[in-house]
């Protein structure tokens, strides 16, 4: 089951359009990789291949 993180500062920006960019210290904080590409993902994820990074 997935739990809710409270988010803190630091923890995302606002990208020019608006839209809420999550940092690489909250996907860390999160603890898993949600397979969706995210633009600071730690994990090594890359979507067009569908793999991480070891």
């Amino acid at each position: 089951m997935k739990k809710n993180i409270p988010l803190e500062e630091g923890d995302y920006y606002l990208s020019p359009q608006g839209y809420r960019v999550f940092t690489e210290k909250y996907h860390l904080k999160r603890g898993y990789c949600c397979e969706s590409g995210c633009r600071h993902c730690p994990y090594g994820y890359n979507k067009k291949t569908n793999s991480q990074k070891n």
